[in-house]
């Protein structure tokens, strides 16, 4: 194997401690072209789609990529903005927002940026680029609160695969979820809060969490428990009782069975029981993206109301609140305890190069 060469290290470069964000991704455009090139990476991992390779690549070669860019893209189109898509701005200026909290704290020593898992800014462009700021800790902080395989697995498995390319690896953590974090979950009742406050509050509360394929918990993934662990807690710091609030999934992608119950059906349901008036947060999505602004306040708001509702209210994600910002900057600080801070003061670095230069060192 030919590993990646260190050919722009200096032993008088300052070390780093790096922070690396992470998100599912997002299409370079709101266009077929650029939606069938991105679902094709994000539908060819085998953590997404766990069905045999050869069986799948027929499926998704065949029929998928022949169909669906083309409905992806007109969906994309209604929420994208002038910088992008929203997954793709709301991270950006979650990662600026956290960058700038922690440069209060540790300066420079400290270096924040942000990748996507499918798409663009990709995982090795950014890794790269962190190593040649001279980020010799890393430490990855994946945008989902609860686990899955088929997310923070998956980041790792992007993490792990230029790290086997890498002739020197950083020390690595990794933050493979957060379902009850308390600050995470005090953002989360704030945001509601807020909302309540601001514009009346409806009769019934609903968490919508993405969904993923009902075998993959009986596998044992344990997504599902991590989203009603989350929703639970959210309703307790709410002062909700049982009947107050559902926890519903919702995109569901093919014919096999899901997680339930389906945010969709549930919504379609609700006006024949007699519940009228809803509320919908996505706990789960840390940015609104296409599955929040449009399948959700859009599409399902017209399946409820169509069904009889008569007040349909979403309530944002958390995206770079302040609260949100706190939340996220909480949760490195916990997980780099007991790193050490970089202090890369100028006769540090002088004599590191000294000492380099006295056994034979070029740089």
């Amino acid at each position: 194997m030919q590993y990646k060469g260190e050919t722009n290290f200096r032993h008088d470069q300052p070390e780093r401690l790096g922070i690396l964000v992470t998100n599912l991704g997002t299409p370079d455009a709101p266009t077929p072209k650029a939606l069938r090139r991105y679902l094709a990476e994000f539908l060819s991992d085998p953590r997404v789609v766990e069905l045999p390779r050869f069986l799948w690549w027929f499926i998704l070669h065949g029929i998928i990529l022949r169909f669906r860019p083309k409905k992806s893209a007109a969906a994309y189109k209604k929420v994208w903005q002038s910088k992008g898509s929203p997954l793709l701005t709301n991270t950006a200026a979650q990662c600026e927002g956290i960058r700038k909290a922690l440069r209060e704290t540790y300066g420079q020593s400290v270096i924040v940026a942000f990748a996507m898992r499918y798409g663009n800014p990709s995982i090795p462009d950014v890794l790269e680029e962190l190593k040649s700021q001279g980020a010799r800790k890393l430490l990855v902080l994946p945008l989902y609160p609860q686990y899955s395989a088929s997310t923070s697995a998956s980041t790792f498995d992007a993490i792990a695969r230029e790290f086997l390319k890498s002739r020197w690896l950083p020390d690595l953590r990794f933050v493979s979820h957060y379902p009850d974090f308390p600050p995470y979950i005090e953002a989360m009742a704030s945001r509601i809060k807020s909302h309540w406050d601001s514009h009346g509050r409806n009769e019934l509360l609903i968490m919508s969490f993405h969904g993923v394929p009902l075998k993959y918990l009986k596998k044992g993934d344990p997504y599902h428990c991590e989203c009603h662990k989350t929703a639970r807690l959210i309703a307790e710091r709410l002062g909700l009782e049982k009947g107050q609030y559902m926890t519903t999934f919702q995109s569901r992608f093919g014919a096999e069975e899901w997680l339930k119950p389906y945010t969709d059906e549930t919504l379609k349901s609700l006006p024949g029981k007699g519940v009228k008036t809803i509320d919908v947060v996505c706990p789960g999505f840390s940015s609104d993206c296409l599955e929040t602004l449009e399948e959700i306040e859009e599409e399902n708001r017209d399946y409820f109301i169509e069904a009889g509702g008569t007040a349909f209210s979403y309530i944002p994600c958390l995206n770079d609140s302040p609260e949100h910002i706190e939340a996220l900057t909480a949760l490195i600080e916990v997980n780099i305890q007991g790193w050490g801070i970089p202090t890369n003061t100028p006769e540090e670095l002088a004599l590191r190069a000294e000492r380099a230069k006295a056994i034979g060192a070029q740089a």
